[in-house]
């Protein structure tokens, strides 16, 4: 028999178990995270499994959802700004495409400052805490870093010589990027990623300065032939978020997913070496061909574009101290 008083109880149950269920929906966090690389780029996918992390060790508290290929909107230089003002919660910042914003930004795309992976983490200790600087006061912070792997030059002429280059049109990512081929001839264009196929496709541009990765993303084989491992520049991407969006967190979350950052970081590294050795073979079964870079061809590229570094210094004067740091340790200061 049900009384006014057993009512009343299982009523005052419902109700808080409605509350309790309500509460934990409001605390669970939505975000998208914007990307202009496609699901199938090594960095789209570290970016998936980072998110399925965090929803796993958040016990879904925090859901990331991965908008691979522009879908946002957003092109790859807009990103530093989209998080900073907002418009999106998470995205993954190319680094060299901030100069207009941040000139600091394009510090690992002078030329040849780095040369392989493990100086670049050198390079990193003295410039990431200035990235982290530069991250909070354009509002955001960075969960973590991951570096795109050594650098070519795609083009659809077979060349010899640094002669060889001279007016070739090519799609570079970056301000640096257009003064670094400009000095050895060329006649570079800055183009982000999501305009740079149509460009190729059109014949506005005979090469691309860019990783084999995305030369696996733009099928390359369909518009050049030839692939110059020049290693001329390094460049990272960072998962930054929106510090509104972090601070609303709980610092529990927060702990845990800046946690989960740190701990996957060095397995997205190891990646990236992996990621260009299978597109680089990718290209190559796609119809390209690797064309070795004289010893004569490479001293020519690197005299052509050395002062180049002591441009950078001069005209953002932030650099001087940890470029100098990193060369000392190196031993090329």
């Amino acid at each position: 028999m049900i009384t006014r008083r057993t009512f009343t109880a299982g009523a005052a149950s419902l109700l808080a178990a409605t509350q309790i269920s309500t509460r934990a929906r409001a605390a669970t966090t939505n975000w998208d995270m914007s990307t202009v690389w496609p699901d199938g780029n090594f960095h789209t996918q570290n970016a998936m499994a980072f998110a399925e992390e965090v929803k796993k060790q958040t016990g879904g508290a925090v859901n990331i959802t991965v908008k691979a290929g522009g879908q946002l909107g957003f092109k790859g230089p807009e990103h530093l700004r989209a998080v900073r003002d907002g418009l999106v919660p998470l995205a993954d910042v190319l680094n060299i495409q901030q100069v207009g914003d941040e000139p600091f930004m394009g510090v690992e795309s002078i030329p040849f400052l780095a040369g392989s992976m493990d100086e670049l983490k050198v390079l990193h200790k003295y410039v990431r805490p200035e990235y982290e600087k530069i991250a909070a006061r354009n509002n955001q912070k960075i969960l973590y870093i991951v570096p795109w792997p050594t650098q070519y030059l795609h083009l659809k002429a077979k060349v010899a010589d640094v002669a060889g280059l001279k007016n070739i049109k090519i799609r570079v990512p970056d301000k640096n990027a257009v003064d670094m081929l400009n000095a050895v001839g060329m006649a570079a264009v800055m183009i982000p990623w999501g305009e740079t196929i149509p460009a190729l496709a059109s014949g506005a541009v005979a090469g691309v300065s860019t990783s084999a990765v995305s030369g696996v993303d733009g099928k390359f084989w369909e518009f050049l032939k030839y692939i110059y491992p020049t290693n001329h520049v390094w460049s990272s991407q960072m998962l930054n978020v929106n510090l509104d969006s972090w601070k609303a967190l709980t610092p529990e979350q927060q702990k845990t997913v800046a946690d989960v950052a740190a701990k996957m970081e060095p397995t997205f590294w190891t990646n990236s070496l992996k990621a260009d050795a299978d597109s680089l073979s990718r290209l190559k079964d796609g119809g390209m061909e690797v064309v070795p870079v004289s010893e004569a061809m490479m001293t020519e590229i690197r005299t052509k574009t050395a002062p180049l570094m002591d441009a950078f210094v001069k005209r953002v004067p932030a650099a001087e101290q940890p470029v100098k740091a990193y060369l000392a340790e190196m031993k090329r200061g």
